[in-house]
Parts: C-alpha cells; sequence; structure tokens
C-alpha cells in the first residue's frame, strides 16, 4: 500500500505506516550500526547510565493531546537528579510558544531552548538562503509566529499561490487536502521548484488513530514529479546539529535518544553518534510486537522500553 492509500487518509495503521516508511528508505540515512536491543522496563531504570536525554514529543511525552500517564513526573525525576533533559521533535505546524504552553499544560518543564523542533531547524537553513516568495503548507488560523522574516502566501484551492511561489515549503497538513496536493503535483511537473520539508513524519500517533504528516505528501511529490525535497528533522542531521549547539561539549555514549519510531528517532540518533531507546508500549508500535519490524528494517536501537 502506497502512501496515502489506506482506508481513511488520517488514519494509517502502524503496518501500512512500517510500510510506508520502508518504501522511502532510499531517502533516510543509512543505518551506521546495530544496538544490543536490551530490554528494559522504563527510562528510570537506565537513567544512571547516561547524562543526557533528548526525548521525542509525540509517543514518548504525549499521545496527541493527552500527556502519557506517569511520564512527567518521571522527567521531572530526571532533571531534579541533574540530568540534562532536551526535548527533540519533528514539530514544525505550531509557533514555539504554542508549542511551550502545551508542555507547560500537560505537566512539563522545559526551558524554551531546550525544546529544540523540524521547525527551529528549518527557519535556521532558511535564514541562510536568499529571500524568495514561499508557497506555505500550514494551517493558517495558527497564525505567523517564528515566521515572520519570511515572505509566505499560504497554498489554497487555486492554482495561483502554487505558480507565483519560488518554492515551497510544508510545515503543517492538518487541513491539507487531496486537492491541493494535485496541484503542488502538477505545479512541480511543470517547473523545478525547491521544498522544503519542516516535518519529516509520515504519522504521528493521536489518542485513536495516526494523522499523516508533511513527510508523507514531501515523499509522495517526490515520487510523482521527480522532485527531492530538502528535509528538517529527524532522521536527519540538521535537527541534531541544533541539539548539540545548545548542549555544548558532551559524551555521545552517555547520550540517548529515546522515541517510538525506528525510522526517525532510532535511526537518526544513531547516525548521529548517539546511543537509542526505542519505547515500545505507546505511540508507534502501541499494541503490537516490535521485534520483528526491527529484523525487517534492521534498525536496532540500544534498548527497548516498555514505556518512558
Amino acid at each position: 500500500m502506497g502512501l496515502g492509500e489506506s482506508a481513511g487518509r488520517n488514519h494509517l495503521k502502524m503496518v501500512e505506516a512500517f510500510a510506508a516508511y520502508e518504501g522511502v528508505r532510499h531517502r533516510l540515512p543509512a543505518v551506521v550500526r546495530d544496538g544490543s536491543c536490551h530490554a528494559a522496563e522504563h527510562l528510570g531504570e537506565i537513567a544512571d547510565d547516561f547524562d543526557i536525554f533528548l526525548l521525542d514529543a509525540f509517543g514518548v511525552l504525549n499521545i496527541g493531546e493527552t500527556a502519557i500517564g506517569g511520564v512527567p513526573e518521571r522527567v521531572a525525576q530526571l532533571q531534579k537528579a541533574g540530568k540534562r533533559v532536551l526535548v527533540v521533535s519533528n514539530a514544525a505546524g505550531h509557533p514555539h510558544a504554542d508549542l511551550m504552553a502545551k508542555y507547560r499544560r500537560l505537566g512539563y518543564d522545559f526551558h524554551a531552548d531546550d525544546v529544540i523542533t523540524s521547525r527551529k531547524a528549518t527557519m535556521r537553513a532558511l535564514a541562510a538562503l536568499p529571500a524568495q516568495t514561499l508557497g506555505l503548507m500550514a494551517v493558517e488560523a495558527l497564525g505567523r509566529a517564528d515566521l515572520e522574516g519570511l515572505n509566505i502566501t499560504y497554498l489554497g484551492q487555486t492554482p495561483d499561490a502554487y505558480e507565483k511561489a519560488e518554492a515551497f515549503l510544508l510545515l503543517g497538513s492538518g487541513d491539507w487536502t487531496e486537492a491541493q496536493q494535485a496541484l503542488l503535483e502538477r505545479t512541480l511537473a511543470h517547473a523545478s521548484k525547491d521544498v522544503f520539508v519542516g516535518n519529516p513524519d509520515i504519522v504521528a500517533p493521536r489518542e485513536d488513530h495516526f494523522s499523516t504528516e508533511p513527510g508523507s505528501f514531501a515523499h509522495r511529490l517526490a515520487d510523482a514529479t521527480g522532485v527531492t525535497p530538502q528535509f528538517f528533522g529527524k532522521p536527519f542531521s540538521n535537527i541534531f546539529e541544533l541539539a548539540f549547539a545548545r548542549l555544548g561539549t558532551f559524551d555521545p555514549d552517555r547520550t540517548l535518544m529515546v522515541g517510538d519510531s525506528l525510522h526517525t528517532d532510532i535511526l537518526g540518533g544513531q547516525a548521529a553518534g548517539i546511543k537509542t531507546a526505542l519505547i515500545a508500549g505507546y505511540g508507534f508500535f502501541a499494541g503490537h510486537d516490535v521485534y520483528q519490524p526491527i529484523m525487517a528494517s534492521g534498525i536496532q536501537p540500544d534498548y527497548i522500553l516498555k514505556r518512558p
């Protein structure tokens, strides 16, 4: 089953989502090493082995708009023990201030600069490029905070914005439609333009389903038109470079990337040279065996945890 071919657009099942990631492996970093897949109950059991924890958000801190039970307390315990805890998330659709408000509401206490997002990585890259008119995939109701320095026009249901854009920026797909996708594909088929993808995720775990994320639409664009999207966020190095810059001097062997996705969190963490822990009981693999996907993908974490 290809991207976007599930029974419901926003309800990709785990097996379908896993197959979708496997289908785009040629666009992802290569596996650089095998992990030992050491099993543990939760982060508290391995906390003494690490000084720094890089936590994914969806599937680790929260599922949709709900905190995972006991995780705010676990994070607070790590912080109280002197551990450095950063969020490293492919969150691109929401302004940073909104994201911080959400984490506070869910019971987390993070410094704003310790929340490293693919939105930040994207903005840093765009700031280094010549100014251009960007056609934007995003939920317009969320506003333009963090985007003030960009010349953007929201992509709607008519071709004008697509044709006038010099490049495209994909940040949020919450209200993106198949009609808009068709317009974008048609535009790129006729004129090659850069595509910047602020969220490489294909799906994200919600309370009762997987949502379809910008990465899904970006890979479909690439397959349909031959364009080469530029991805920002896990598993790519740009977001880890931001996190490492925030950390300063650190020991990679005592730094742990924690996430629920093999193809973003684990693959990205290992490619960045740090240790990895896969959350098996929440998020992407909730209710499913993780060992068969690990064997099939060849992406082996250092730890497999039942819960964060």
